[in-house]
C-alpha cells in the first residue's frame, strides 16, 4: 500500500474505533468474518504467519476484501499497541474506507 494512502486510512480507522464500528483481535475478527459480518479486514504486516494464514483463509472462503498496513500502523492508529488484525462490517465508514482503497493491493 502506498504511503499516502495508508496515511488517509489509519487517519479514518481511529474514527471507525470511536464510533464502535472496528472490531480488533485474531479471534474476534476472524468470528464476525465467518458468521458473513465483516465487509473489510485489515492486517498488520508485523503479524505472524498463522495469523496472516487464518485471517487470509477466513476471508478468502467468506469473498471479504483484505488488505495489510505496514509493521505496527494498525496498533498506533487505533490507540492499541500490538493489534494485529481489524475487521469492518458494512456501512458507510466501511464504504468509504473501501473508496480508499480501491487503488492499492489485496492480499
Amino acid at each position: 500500500m502506498n504511503h499516502e494512502a495508508e496515511r488517509r486510512v489509519t487517519s479514518f480507522l481511529g474514527l471507525c474505533l470511536r464510533a464502535g464500528r472496528l472490531v480488533t483481535g485474531q479471534e474476534a475478527c476472524v468470528e464476525l468474518i465467518r458468521r458473513g459480518g465483516a465487509a473489510l479486514a485489515l492486517v498488520d504486516e508485523g503479524a505472524s504467519a498463522n495469523t496472516l494464514k487464518r485471517l487470509a483463509d477466513a476471508c478468502r472462503s467468506h469473498d471479504t476484501p483484505l488488505y495489510a498496513l505496514s509493521s505496527g500502523a494498525l496498533g498506533h492508529s487505533i490507540g492499541k499497541p500490538g493489534r494485529m488484525t481489524a475487521a469492518l462490517g458494512p456501512d458507510g465508514m466501511t464504504e468509504k474506507l473501501l473508496e480508499m482503497l480501491q487503488d492499492q493491493p489485496r492480499l
